[in-house]
């Protein structure tokens, strides 16, 4: 018995070994005609396979650029569409250029840097500008936690909003008060734990 991954493998496996062998096939017929006739059913059979596309934008191409790829273009026949060539598969995707701002740390992200620099520069009320430091020094120390799961003093993340400030931000323990995410998600479990499960009938 030879299992399938014995064989070689296949150029576009969604379509099946079945159809593979239909293509494979179809490359031994010596006879111009016969062989087109083969291929038409072909690719009649890899659209029955895909019935809900049939509606799409150049399926029926698609089918035909299917067929020259599993024969590896090697099919002679009549294309009633301009197939795909073959070097333009090969051919490699422009690389995705990467910013190359440097983020400070890490596991606080761009966003977080981004938010320290607006609330560094925030031109509104004292108590506005209170608050969004609140906010990002809350929302760093839950992401230093996720990071971290062996926990961070609250002083760090101070130092940390200090020094992503370039000096800007300044505060102490007694002005913030800072949350403890991993304690109240602790709390809610064992609350929930605790409850009385309901019975069922």
């Amino acid at each position: 018995m030879e299992y399938n991954t014995q064989q070689r493998k296949l150029p576009l496996p969604e379509y099946g070994r079945s159809v593979q062998n239909m293509v494979d096939y179809a490359l031994t017929i010596k006879d111009r005609e016969e062989r087109q006739r083969c291929a038409n059913t072909i690719v009649n059979i890899m659209g029955g396979m895909f019935p809900h596309l049939r509606d799409v934008a150049d399926f029926k191409h698609k089918l035909w650029d299917h067929l020259a790829i599993m024969s590896d273009f090697k099919l002679d026949i009549d294309y009633p569409v301009e197939i795909v060539k073959k070097e333009s598969l090969s051919v490699k995707p422009e690389q995705i250029p990467y910013s190359q701002n440097n983020i400070r740390y890490r596991h606080y992200g761009r966003f977080i840097q981004e938010l320290v620099k607006i609330a560094a520069d925030y031109k509104g009320s004292e108590e506005e500008k209170r608050q969004l430091i609140v906010l990002i020094a809350n929302h760093m120390k839950r992401d230093y936690q996720n990071w971290n799961k062996d926990g961070v003093e609250d002083q760090k993340i101070l130092d940390d909003l200090f020094e992503l400030s370039n000096g800007k931000i300044k505060v102490t323990l007694d002005e913030i008060h800072l949350v403890d995410y991993r304690a109240n998600t602790q709390r809610r479990k064992q609350t929930n734990n605790n409850q009385p499960q309901k019975k069922k009938y």
